[in-house]
This record gives structure tokens, sequence and C-alpha cells, in this order.
């Protein structure tokens, strides 16, 4: 996935709170390809004139400013795609669905929990200055808003590091690729039976 360091971009309020997984991406679509991507998909169904993602003010945006336990429901890990393949990097919150949390940092996607009031102050801002860029630094763990102030936010240190050096499953997984080798070395020895293409007792 693409390492996410620091992010200067327009931010797009969206004043609904429980926004769910199946709103982020209705079930009918997961049967689609992720390869055709999900960005299309992404509030499909919430869509409505004077849907703020449709507004051109603030096309471009990939920074979603939201309220609070953003990404509740089921645990679809197309909910993510969505908004990931919509050109999203970064989700601003009061709180988050666990498991959408956990998910979205497994695919590069930032979430920054502030404070309500906190939260609210700066889409306001958005909603006032369209297209206005907010700055996120993850190495600093600062989110600045249009007004310049700086929001300071926290964040598990290995899901940091993850984020910052690009760091998904399978990649975490590769660091450990010659300890993976060693071990099938010793357990081809120990059990050749195991290995495809192995006779045992034939030479």
């Amino acid at each position: 996935m693409d390492p996410f360091v620091t992010l200067t971009a327009p931010a797009v309020p969206l004043d609904i709170a429980n926004i769910d997984t199946d709103q982020l991406l209705p079930a009918r679509f997961l049967k689609k390809p992720r390869s055709a991507g999900y960005g299309n998909f992404l509030f499909h169904d919430e869509r409505k004139p004077g849907f703020p993602l449709d507004d051109p003010a603030y096309a471009g945006a990939a920074v979603l400013v939201s309220d609070r336990n953003f990404g509740c429901g089921s645990s679809r890990e197309g909910a993510v795609y969505a908004l990931v393949d919509g050109g999203f990097r970064c989700v601003v919150a009061p709180s988050f669905g666990d498991i959408f949390a956990a998910n979205a940092a497994k695919n590069g996607l930032l979430t920054v929990t502030l404070p309500e009031d906190a939260v609210a102050a700066l889409r306001r801002q958005l909603q006032e200055a369209p297209g206005a860029a907010v700055t996120v630094d993850l190495p600093t763990q600062t989110l600045t808003g249009p007004d310049g102030r700086p929001l300071p936010f926290a964040i598990d240190p290995f899901k940091k590091e993850c984020l910052i050096e690009g760091l998904d499953d399978v990649a975490l997984t590769l660091r450990h690729q010659d300890a993976i080798d060693l071990f099938d070395r010793r357990d081809a020895e120990r059990r050749p039976w195991v290995v495809p293409g192995v006779v045992p007792g034939v030479v």
C-alpha cells in the first residue's frame, strides 16, 4: 500500500453521525471485482441532491471530516476499499467503528480521532470555505485545518509505523522471508513427504 507521511489536500465535511459500512458500500456491490475499483459505489444510495461529495467545490477531496461512530455496522472491508478507491487517504471523526478502523489502517487509510467539538469546528470551517485544504502530518501526529491551528491526535505506534512505511499484512509477513525460508528448508528435511512432488522412498 502507499505510505502515508504527510498530506495536504482539500477536505469535505459530512454532518452525519453513525455512518455505517452499508452506507459507505451497499452490500449488493460486494460481488463486484475489486480490480474494477469501488470508488463509484461509495455512498451510492446516499447521493441525494445536495450531498457534499457531489459538490464541485469539494472536488479532489482526499480528507473526509465526519461525525461520531463513523464506520459502524458490519465488518466489511469493502467499505474501506470504496473510500480508498474514491481518492480518500484520511477520515476525521470523533469516534470510529473498531473493525472499520483496523481495516482502514491495513489499507493505507488514516483514521484521525479528535474531540467532538474540534471536529464540529473543522466541519464548519470547511463549509464556510469550500475547497479549503487541511494538512495531516503523521510523524508529528497533528492535523492543521483552514484556521491554521494544529490539532494533536493519538495513534497506536504500530499502526503509525505501518502507515508511514506502507506496510500491509503481506508486506509485514515478507519482512520475515529469511526466517520463513529457513523454516521451510528445515521442515522439508524433517518431513520430506510434505514437499509437493516428493514421493517418500523414491530417489
